[in-house]
């Protein structure tokens, strides 16, 4: 990590603002990155980094200020440009063509890959000596369906390196890794960094933040309200400088476990396309309990949520709810039955764009009472409703005839939480339930779960972040490939031994006792 205060400065962004409307998302905002650094940029959701990173890469066109890469003034609106310069971003969400190879991933857009002019050897040349060098070793002709998420990783990292990336932006890296795939991103950040690679490292693990960062830099309503060494802060002091208040997570106390609500023996569901079902899998929810499934992106998950929200029914096995068999299933049905759901997929299945806060929020509770009498809506109930949930879960937007659309992801999942939480359901399906939300809404979700747990709802909490399993949960069951582990007390696994059964290890190690 970079200790040389003389090192060159790579990036400078002076006093950017940036308004919508009367909402000012950057207010004079002004930060620099040096050769060899990393900096970590953290904040509140709604604090500005989005708008501050679209500026940079000239999706938005800042009202004031200016930004430089290598003392050259960037142009303003022209991404092209900041790729140019040298400037590299690996987004949360991969965006690779699985159908294609990882040579094939790592070129396109740097030249047609029909071009005569396309040198491949000289590619793959180029490829192979990348991954030499920073440890980011993977086939080049392995198709990108067939990698793990680790492996994807390292194409999303290999594709801004071969642009000569010489600064990169990492969007929560580690948010779909195991612990062993994050100390090998890890890793190779160290070896790059020595290289001369400077890093804007974004991400709410704050440990994370603490292990790899030179410097943080905390934004608040806009404003660059804190700038410290990483050696003169603590995870306590970064969580109220982004809050602005001392923050705390809640007490977390055994559950006390009491009848099985939903009960699933043997259950199997077909694979669909590159996603696995379910393989074999029993699972108890038992009022006054959490249980937390941990897991890397994409190893069943999907299909268990959309088993319990009745999206889909079970090909073989049984599959109880109250000790009665359920025959037929549907989302009707769940939702009838007392079973919310926090889907992984805000936009694409947790709301609908061009619908209104309010619209949203009685979005599958619109058919019965107080809402619905007779066919007849009672929109003013539903405003009532809508308003309550936006002061209580501090959702950040003009009112409740706001198109959810126009929210920041953040402020959407506050709206979804608040709409199932406020609904008093018996069984909760908490998919990805606080992705995106920043350590002060993380807490307020954490202690609205347990408390919904305490008072008598079983929750399923499905999650990627191995800290927020382990804090919440009082029964942990990690899934891979469709399988299902054995089910782990509270306290009694640590993230490693977890890791291994993420890995897929785990089960290879008990099959083999087994036999």
């Amino acid at each position: 990590m970079a200790g040389d205060g003389a090192a060159q400065v790579v990036l400078r962004l002076d006093s950017i603002t940036k308004r919508f409307g009367k909402l000012v998302a950057n207010d004079a905002v002004s930060l620099s990155l040096r050769e060899g650094e990393v900096i970590a940029l953290l904040g509140e959701n709604g604090a500005g980094k989005t708008t501050l990173l679209n500026i940079l890469f000239g999706q938005y066109t800042a009202d004031e200020g200016n930004v430089e890469v290598f003392g050259q003034a960037l142009p303003p609106g022209n991404p092209r440009a900041a790729l140019d310069a040298g400037v590299g971003m690996v987004h949360q969400h991969f965006t690779l063509a699985d159908n294609m190879t990882v040579l094939e991933n790592v070129i396109l857009g740097t030249q047609p890959l029909l071009s005569p002019r396309l040198d491949r050897g000289a590619a793959r040349t180029k490829l192979e000596k990348l991954a030499q060098d920073f440890g980011l070793q993977v086939h080049p002709d392995a198709k990108v369906g067939s990698l793990t998420v680790g492996e994807r990783q390292r194409v999303e990292i290999l594709k801004a390196l071969y642009r000569d990336a010489r600064i990169l932006i990492l969007d929560e890296p580690t948010a779909v890794l195991t612990p062993q795939e994050t100390e090998d991103l890890f890793a190779t950040l160290r070896k790059a960094i020595k290289l001369g690679l400077s890093v804007v490292f974004i991400s709410h693990k704050l440990h994370e933040v603490m292990a790899i960062s030179d410097r943080v830099l905390i934004l608040r309503h806009g404003r660059l309200v804190a700038e410290r060494p990483i050696a003169e802060v603590d995870k306590e002091t970064l969580a109220s400088l982004m809050v602005g208040a001392d923050v705390s997570a809640p007490k977390v106390a055994p559950g006390r476990p009491g009848d099985v609500l939903m009960r699933l023996d043997a259950v199997t569901t077909p694979a669909r396309g590159n996603a696995p079902g379910l393989a074999d899998v029993s699972l108890a929810l038992h009022a006054g309990q959490i249980v937390g499934l941990a897991g890397v992106s994409g190893n069943g998950q999907g299909a268990l949520a959309d088993l319990i929200g009745g999206l889909i029914a079970p090909a073989e096995g049984r599959m109880e709810l109250d000790s009665a068999r359920l025959d037929t299933w549907s989302p009707r049905a769940a939702v009838q039955s007392g079973i919310a759901r926090i889907p992984e997929d805000r936009h694409k299945t947790g709301t609908i764009a061009e619908f209104d806060l309010t619209e949203n929020a009685i979005l599958e509770t619109y058919a019965q009472p107080p809402y619905s009498r007779s066919g007849l809506m009672n929109w003013g109930r539903a405003e009532a409703f809508t308003r309550e949930i936006i002061e209580t879960y501090d959702v950040r937007c003009p009112g409740p005839g706001t198109r959810i659309r126009l929210l920041s992801g953040g402020n959407m999942q506050k709206l979804i939480l608040g709409r199932v939480l406020e609904a008093g359901p018996r069984i909760i399906l908490a998919n990805q339930p606080v992705r995106g939300l920043d350590i002060g809404a993380v807490n307020y979700v954490h202690g609205q779960l347990l408390a919904a747990r305490d008072r008598g709802a079983a929750v399923l909490l499905i999650s990627e972040d191995l800290d927020e399993i382990m804090a919440l949960s009082d029964v942990i069951h990690v899934i891979s490939e469709g399988r299902l582990s054995p089910g782990f007390a509270r306290g009694s696994v640590t993230p490693a031994e977890l890791g291994v059964w993420m890995a897929g290890q785990g089960f290879e190690k008990e099959a083999a006792h087994a036999s």
